[in-house]
């Protein structure tokens, strides 16, 4: 991999990843397109961590709120006091536990694609015809901006559904922030706490692919390039923007502009593979 590659695929990486355009459908495609068959693990686990540290950049308040409830938590808990009163309680504490229940199925669903994976990111046809899912999910979620329920409770049962959306999100052409968001949103949640936890919830799933793939790296053997140097930083920056931007977007009810680009995206794919 040469070090523009991995600078474009590090761009690539950063954009699509918080943008509702699938970023490993985008990766899968780079790749293809320069034929790139060395370094590929090591190389996709070190744009990912680029973009997961542009999360916890941008929700550091958020982590570390929720970081000293748990600790809070478990020190009250080991003092005897009653559990259940103290998660109804503590907002941040019960975000925590959201995460916690939303990640499970994530981590199953994830796990059983992984058996998969060499057809789910080899497939260009599969990634055209996911991007034109996730477009269809995108242009629906507009109904839902100005008709969330009044007063709807974030519960276990919607973590759980954004949890399994997901995890099918591992799929090559399906978006993780568009259809998690997306999914928020059709459960009744205001789109402000349907991104939020969207990208709360990408920490764990992101951190734990990672873990996963560095074992399998280390199995196999890898070298730290300047081309995967290079994209980290790419991946990082780029993506610290492109969240920024997505979020104003959500906030702005411009969340579905995405669709025809999806469309558009994944029609190219397809007859690209017919002609």
């Amino acid at each position: 991999m040469e070090i523009y590659q991995g600078i474009i695929l590090g761009i690539v990486q950063g954009l699509t990843e918080f943008l509702p355009v699938s970023s490993s459908g985008h990766l899968v495609l780079g790749q293809i397109y320069f034929n790139i068959t060395e370094f590929l693990l090591i190389f996709d686990i070190s744009v990912h961590m680029g973009t997961l540290a542009a999360v916890l950049v941008v929700y550091f308040p958020d982590i570390k709120l929720m970081v000293v409830s748990v600790f809070g938590f478990l020190a009250k808990v080991a003092g005897g006091k009653p559990f259940a009163h103290l998660i109804e309680t503590d907002e941040n504490l019960k975000l925590s536990a959201f995460i916690l229940v939303g990640s499970v199925p994530t981590a199953v669903i994830g796990l059983g694609l992984k058996n998969f994976e060499q057809v789910l990111f080899s497939s260009a046809t599969l990634v055209g015809c996911m991007l034109i899912l996730t477009g269809t999910i995108l242009w629906v979620s507009r109904r839902y901006y100005h008709n969330e329920t009044a007063g709807v409770k974030f519960d276990t049962k919607r973590a759980l559904l954004i949890g399994i959306v997901q995890g099918f999100a591992v799929i090559p052409g399906i978006s993780r922030s568009g259809s998690t968001i997306a999914a928020g949103m059709f459960a009744g949640l205001d789109r402000h706490t349907a991104a939020k936890f969207s990208f709360l919830l990408s920490v764990p799933a992101i951190a734990g692919a990672q873990v996963l793939g560095v074992k399998d790296a280390m199995e196999t053997g890898f070298v730290i390039n300047p081309a995967i140097i290079y994209g980290t930083i790419a991946s990082f920056v780029v993506g610290l923007v492109a969240l920024k931007l997505l979020l104003k977007l959500v906030h702005r009810g411009k969340f579905h502009l995405f669709a025809p680009y999806c469309w558009l995206a994944g029609l190219l794919v397809l007859l690209s593979k017919i002609l």
